[in-house]
């Protein structure tokens, strides 16, 4: 059952986040690195500014873009996540929809040459959702009509869509370009999303983002629907004698959440990378995921730790370029965030024992 982020789980995270980041500059300092000149390169890797005198120019550095961008995708597949665990079912194939989603999109996108762009882009977007949602729809089904465990069919079902995606991007769907050997085509430039900071991977794609983040949060919070989403997830046996659907809820919520990673890799198509590659994915996925379960499942809450992943992930490249500290540090600090919060339950049990203790005695 899903948590409630109250201010106690609050204040946990920020003491998670200080405690990790005390103990990654720790392991700097063993490894002969100065933490707090590393922690500087990593602010301006993800940023872009030199000095707080430069703040009025954040929207145009080139880092900052990518740190958005990247936090888009986070917060568009925790959200996917979120979508899902409203109603008690754990969507683990993600990666699979938004693979699938990436390819089809892009090879509706060829096909589609010459096609005004105003035509084109709403057709790859549905394309993207539909095969997304699809893939998302098999499990979800199997979930309500045979009790198939969703975790387990998820799974292999990403490595079925990625190892698919690879036949078709090396083979029927392969470029015609003669100096590659995997890959579709590249799409027509008037295709692509405009750059909204030059030289940064940020795209127009954003305000589509923004919506559908406001969409989601609007429906799982504001609506009956919602309501219903969350009665399920809580109680799907009073829910079913409610009157609630219980099965087409559970097989929507999780389709919903296929179609948003479908999106994300069209996303990618057509923002970013400009043709299906194999591995257009960095596990993004299981990255929104980790932030979505931290969060608790919280559409508003998924957002600004979104951009706080984000942060450390992009401004690594930078601590690792200008301060010779591997850029991986930015996982063990994710880990330790992690480790801290799953041990938070633990903790409050424990505390709340001795002082009931103490109390008797």
């Amino acid at each position: 059952m899903k948590k409630k982020l109250d201010s106690g789980y609050l204040l946990s995270l920020v003491l998670a986040l200080v405690l990790a980041l005390t103990l990654g500059g720790i392991i700097m300092a063993l490894a002969g690195h100065n933490p707090f000149q590393a922690y500087g390169e990593l602010c301006k890797g993800a940023t872009g500014l030199k000095s707080f005198g430069e703040i009025g120019q954040i929207f145009h550095k080139r880092q900052f873009g990518n740190t958005i961008e990247y936090a888009m995708v986070l917060f568009l597949t925790g959200l996917a996540c979120a979508i899902g665990a409203r109603v008690g079912i754990f969507n683990v194939g993600g990666e699979g929809q938004l693979y699938l989603g990436a390819i089809v999109s892009a090879y509706i996108g060829v096909i589609l040459s010459g096609f005004p762009a105003v035509l084109a882009i709403p057709m790859a977007a549905v394309g993207a959702m539909v095969v997304g949602g699809f893939y998302a729809w098999i499990p979800g089904v199997l979930k309500v009509k045979l009790k198939v465990n969703e975790v387990i069919t998820t799974i292999m079902m990403n490595s079925i869509a990625i190892f698919l995606c690879a036949w078709l991007s090396s083979g029927p769907w392969k470029t015609t370009h003669p100096n590659r050997v995997s890959g579709t085509d590249t799409l027509a430039a008037e295709f692509r999303f405009a750059k909204l900071i030059p030289g940064s991977n940020l795209t127009t794609a954003i305000f589509a983002s923004a919506i559908i983040a406001f969409l989601v949060w609007y429906v799982m919070g504001k609506t009956t629907k919602g309501y219903e989403m969350k009665l399920v997830g809580q109680n799907p046996r009073f829910a079913k004698f409610s009157g609630l659907k219980v099965d087409k809820t559970i097989i929507g919520s999780m389709v919903i959440s296929g179609m948003i990673c479908g999106l994300v890799g069209m996303f990618e198509v057509y923002g970013l990378k400009g043709n299906y590659q194999d591995g257009i994915s960095k596990d993004y996925y299981f990255d929104g995921l980790l932030v979505a379960m931290i969060m608790r499942y919280n559409p508003a809450g998924i957002i600004p730790m979104s951009f706080l992943f984000a942060f450390l992930k992009v401004g690594a490249a930078g601590m690792e370029l200008n301060a010779g500290v591997p850029g991986e540090l930015y996982r063990i600090i994710q880990a330790i965030i992690i480790f801290f919060l799953a041990a938070e339950s633990g903790v409050k049990q424990f505390l709340s024992a001795r002082k009931a203790g103490a109390d008797r005695a």
